[in-house]
């Protein structure tokens, strides 16, 4: 079943110029994104700081404007999703890269968590504090807690306090940016375990962001590869990592470091063969301008933004 469907989703920022401040070009942060997500399931955008994969998360939340390009949800065009029917709206969340700043410091737990309740929901205090109090055990943190500020908490235990905020509202879709990136590795396991869990137990989608092919590896089911506001290659986790196509996707799955030591010489030779490819045959996978290709099935749950064979 498609849950969330993104169809030729562009979002261009004007630059302005001169005295009187007129638009002059435009940057293309995104630029034709095109996936579908099942439910249940976890989809990955992957790519390096820049390719645009944070700007289609906040466009599909509503956080960026989208220019063009449609955006459905569960069959309902959420395109402005500001504009969207409020039950649609508290179905979709996100969970932010910065556990820190992303909580407000001045805030108690209570006020943090509470906060989609009290624009959603009307509930009395008592049943307000005992739904955060819950809220904080499924997380895995002490009711007690609600009184504590996020400065009292660890980075790990903050990115929980944060993903409390994200399921108050018992959404169905939870859009994650990076986040675990501003975590330590040992944390990061934590968290990205108790993600898949609390997947499972709620019956959550998720749209993971991330520039770690790792994590994405850990998490998802599909996966689209951008560069440049452009897919370059879309496929499943084991199309991706067991049979990448795209140079770039090589460079990054090449880049992966080397955990099993009995697959460290087979490592460092694809490594240096994708090094040798990217210096001889980088133009080849992309235009003029440097952008990809329109993507090119392959199979039938691969693509590759490969020049159209003339």
């Amino acid at each position: 079943m498609t849950f969330l469907q993104v169809e030729d989703l562009k979002v261009h920022f004007p630059i302005k110029g001169g005295i009187f401040g007129r638009t002059v070009g435009h940057i293309k942060a995104v630029d034709g994104v095109s996936f579908s997500l099942e439910k249940g399931k976890t989809y990955g955008l992957v790519g390096e700081s820049g390719s645009g994969k944070t700007t289609t998360g906040r466009a599909i939340i509503g956080l960026n404007n989208i220019t063009s390009g449609k955006v459905a949800y569960n069959g309902h065009d959420i395109t402005n999703i500001k504009k969207a029917k409020l039950d649609i709206r508290k179905d979709i969340q996100m969970i932010f890269q910065d556990p820190y700043s992303s909580l407000n410091p001045k805030k108690r737990v209570l006020d943090i968590i509470a906060e989609p309740l009290r624009n959603f929901e009307k509930l009395s205090k008592q049943e307000e504090k005992k739904r955060v109090q819950e809220l904080l055990e499924l997380v895995g943190l002490s009711p007690e807690s609600i009184l504590k500020y996020p400065h009292e908490f660890s980075g790990g235990q903050r990115q929980r306090i944060g993903i409390a905020r994200a399921i108050a509202l018992k959404p169905k879709l939870i859009i994650a940016d990076e986040p675990v990136s501003a975590l330590d590795v040992s944390v990061q396991a934590q968290v990205l375990n108790f993600m898949q869990e609390i997947q499972k137990e709620l019956d959550l989608t998720y749209l993971f962001i991330s520039h770690d092919l790792g994590v994405i590896k850990h998490m998802c089911d599909h996966i689209g590869i951008m560069y440049k506001g452009r897919y370059v290659e879309e496929g499943t986790t084991a199309n991706i990592f067991d049979n990448p196509q795209h140079i770039y996707t090589k460079r990054l799955v090449a880049a992966i470091p080397d955990i099993d030591p009995n697959k460290r010489e087979a490592q460092a030779q694809f490594r240096q063969a994708v090094k040798e490819e990217y210096e001889q045959s980088y133009n080849d996978y992309f235009d003029e301008e440097g952008l990809a290709y329109k993507l090119q099935p392959i199979s039938e749950t691969h693509s590759v933004a490969l020049p159209e064979k003339g």
